[in-house]
């Protein structure tokens, strides 16, 4: 599935949805490791943007992403409408990083 189909709208300029899939999701749960800890707590010393912690984040965004793509892609759907993340924090140091939209086919619609 192209990246570019996949958008956090109910509709995609330009094409008409033909068949909804229903959702289509990517999930995963990641803890901070005690070295990853240490680092971080040294970079909040010094305040700004924690690095080793947003680098955590974009990781589980990008997995749970690909995941609901594949998700999509075993739906034949070409497109997924409505897209969203959610994080849960399940415990200390344990987060669900949730992806989720709707799996649809569109094909280009004919009036600009």
């Amino acid at each position: 599935m192209q990246k570019s189909m996949v958008t956090t709208a109910f509709t995609l300029p330009g094409y008409r949805v033909t068949r909804s899939l229903g959702v289509v999701r990517g999930l995963t749960v990641r803890s901070r490791s005690v070295i990853g800890n240490f680092a971080g707590a040294i970079q909040t010393l010094f305040g700004g943007n924690i690095t080793i912690y947003t680098q955590l984040c974009e990781q589980a965004r990008a997995e749970t992403f690909a995941m609901m793509c594949k998700h999509a892609d075993g739906l034949a759907a070409n497109a997924i409408i409505g897209m969203h993340y959610d994080a849960t924090e399940l415990m200390a140091g344990l987060t669900e990083v949730l992806c989720y939209g709707t799996a649809v086919v569109v094909v280009p619609d004919p009036e600009p």
